[in-house]
């Protein structure tokens, strides 16, 4: 096929993936390994935030150099960081890349990023109105608003030369890892299969399924014979506590006390997670886990997995999804998914397995 990625004369790419979380990077692992495989040769720097390093580094030889990004204008993730973004434009046109791709999304700021990095030609994503530079336009592809995550990742990389190939979400667990599992599990008391993983956090307010919700369905699934654990990063550990004191049953409170390995092997091994559409649902699916997805203002065509081990409960109101980090009204997408619904679909998949 013709296309860049497909020219032995394109010997770097830039990637402009200027996000933060967990989930976003796992999307677009499935791209990336497939490049790699195609493409031995090439040198691929992924540019984004200097806190995602230790995710990067989990993806393995499928990217080459992380080239930290110091915010701009137009990009919500972070502030922009004006005084770093001048080394930021040298040490990217130092490198001379042959090819930036915006593989950000839908917003035009990130093409801006993407030109702003001298390489010798520059493509990409073309957010919604948004026009390509003359000449340029065949290295463009519209936003696929209509495709999950991973998949408008892939298709990118097909209409830029790669041929079409199926490429699952995968996760590397090492063997420390395990040893930090089993050690989780023996400390616990906890078996394989016989606990249940509640994931009550997620970055923006407007993604958190209430907490007397989730205790509803962890104190049902203890009821059903299953040990309850609660996970998240530390900064999710009110939240988790407040959730292990609205249960009734006792939960085992991991929050903060994973690595990443350790949790997607803690995952794996669950009967089933419950979660919120946050970074844990997506490595749920990279390491083959059982789960169920609260949708409240996300985009479950964007995020939620398919499949026989995966559940999306989606909000049922008329303004979701919606952009909003945190609701301006009344915060009815939480009201609408009721626990029954959610515990429904968990043991739907705990039946179905055993």
């Amino acid at each position: 096929m013709n296309g860049p990625l497909s020219d032995p004369g394109v010997r770097s790419v830039a990637l402009v993936r200027l996000r933060v979380g967990l989930g976003d990077l796992l999307c677009s692992l499935p791209a990336l390994r497939r490049l790699r495989a195609f493409r031995p040769d090439l040198w691929i720097c992924l540019v984004t935030w200097p806190e995602t390093a230790p995710v990067v580094e989990r993806m393995g030889d499928a990217v080459d150099e992380l080239l930290p990004f110091p915010g701009a204008d137009g990009i919500p993730e972070r502030p922009p960081d004006p005084a770093g973004w001048t080394s930021f434009v040298s040490a990217a046109r130092a490198r001379r890349f042959d090819l930036a791709l915006q593989v950000y999304g839908d917003r035009p700021a990130a093409n801006t990023v993407s030109a702003a990095l001298g390489a010798r030609l520059t493509g990409g994503f073309a957010p919604t109105g948004w026009t390509p530079p003359p000449g340029s336009e065949r290295l463009h592809l519209r936003y696929p608003v209509h495709l999950h995550e991973a998949q408008r990742h892939l298709r990118l990389i097909e209409h830029l030369g790669l041929p079409p190939a199926e490429a699952p979400m995968t996760f590397p667990v090492t063997v420390d890892d395990e040893a930090e599992h089993a050690a989780a599990l023996a400390r616990h008391g906890l078996v394989p299969g016989g606990y249940a993983v509640l994931h009550p956090g997620a970055s923006s307010p407007t993604r958190r399924w209430p907490v007397e919700r989730f205790a509803a369905v962890g104190d049902a699934l203890a009821a059903d014979g299953l040990r309850v654990v609660v996970t998240g990063v530390p900064g999710e550990r009110a939240v988790a506590a407040a959730l292990v004191a609205a249960m009734r049953a006792p939960a085992v409170d991991l929050t903060g006390a994973t690595g990443l390995g350790g949790l997607a092997a803690l995952l794996r091994d669950g009967a089933v997670l419950v979660g919120n559409d946050t970074g844990s649902a997506h490595l749920a699916a990279a390491v083959g886990a059982r789960s169920v997805t609260v949708f409240l203002p996300g985009d479950p065509v964007r995020w939620a997995h398919r499949g026989p081990r995966h559940r999306a409960v989606v909000a049922d109101v008329p303004c979701a999804p919606c952009p909003h980090l945190e609701c301006p009204i009344d915060f009815r997408c939480a009201a609408s998914v009721r626990p029954d619904q959610v515990l429904g679909a968990a043991r739907e998949l705990i039946g179905a397995a055993r």
